[in-house]
């Protein structure tokens, strides 16, 4: 029995090792794929900071034409915004082999204020380097916010197809008054200040506020169709549709004086400014920040409801 009884101990002591040995061994090699994917995922963000938002063309020393995308809705935190186009457009003018520059424009619009940043700072950049001419070329859309930079530009040209336009200002909102009156819903709102809750969803338009923001509206309007006769001068043709919020295709904005010619980028580095090698001075965005930006669209969208937008 005694036998026995060492026989059963010794099999179980030596099942409980290998197991042991065997957990051990899992656990060393979990240690070391961890350890090999965190490695992994290290190399990918270095890459990417590495690589994305790299500046491509200030390093250049031969003759070309420097462009910049302005693509989007033009706002505060996204690709379009003042800063980041306002800084590709200072290192495209500053490097001395750009004999041009050319900004690239495809977008409904946005913020007023990122769009008189953009404008002024086209219109700073010409004063400081006079030997160089700005065209603004329409890819799909130039409207709203996007003429508003483009009227900057000392020449702009679209394609037959864009769409060229859209000289107002808009302020989006709802209304659930009757809605909640149905459901039996009562509004409890605190405020201090008289009109704290101005554009407030839940309560009847008061003819006061909506007076005000009629005139902020128009205010911002104005200011709009000055900076676009600044810039167009003479070539506008005399039309009262023209600063009503219509649009138009590239052939009627020609006719309308709205753009100079149609053309597209190419041709224009290569017939006008004889430089057909194009250079992109946009700063590239990482893949972080793509994704922050499409969460700050999704933001933008939302302050529209409350914000005075060039759309």
């Amino acid at each position: 029995m005694d036998q026995d009884s060492n026989w059963e101990r010794q099999a179980l002591e030596r099942i409980a090792s290998a197991g042991l040995v065997e957990q051990r061994r899992s656990r060393r090699w979990g240690i070391f794929f961890k350890t090999l994917g965190f490695l992994y995922f290290s190399l990918f963000l270095i890459g990417l900071f590495a690589i994305d938002g790299a500046d491509y063309g200030a390093s250049s020393t031969q003759p070309h034409t420097a462009m910049v995308r302005l693509d989007g809705i033009i706002a505060d935190g996204q690709s379009a915004s003042a800063e980041q186009i306002n800084q590709a457009l200072r290192d495209a003018f500053a490097n001395v082999f750009a004999k041009a520059v050319i900004i690239k424009i495809n977008s409904p619009g946005g913020s007023p204020v990122q769009s008189a940043q953009i404008n002024k700072e086209i219109r700073r950049l010409k004063a400081l380097y006079p030997e160089k001419k700005v065209y603004a070329v329409v890819d799909d859309i130039c409207a709203s916010g996007g003429l508003y930079v483009a009227v900057a530009a000392d020449e702009i040209y679209a394609d037959e197809s864009s769409i060229v336009g859209s000289i107002g200002v808009r302020m989006d909102g709802f209304g659930f008054v009757d809605a909640m009156d149905k459901l039996g819903v009562e509004r409890r709102l605190l405020t201090a200040g008289e009109h704290k809750a101005l554009l407030d969803p839940f309560t009847p338009v008061d003819s006061f506020e909506k007076n005000h923001l009629q005139e902020l509206l128009d205010s911002i309007h104005d200011e709009f169709i000055a900076v676009v006769k600044a810039g167009r001068g003479d070539r506008l043709a005399d039309n009262a549709d023209l600063f009503s919020g219509l649009f138009w295709s590239g052939r009627g904005a020609l006719e309308l004086g709205l753009i100079d010619g149609l053309a597209s980028a190419d041709e224009v580095a290569r017939d006008m400014i004889e430089a057909e090698e194009i250079i992109d001075y946009s700063i590239k965005p990482s893949v972080l920040d793509q994704f922050a930006n499409r969460v700050g669209t999704a933001v933008a969208a939302s302050l529209s409801l409350v914000s005075p937008q060039l759309r």
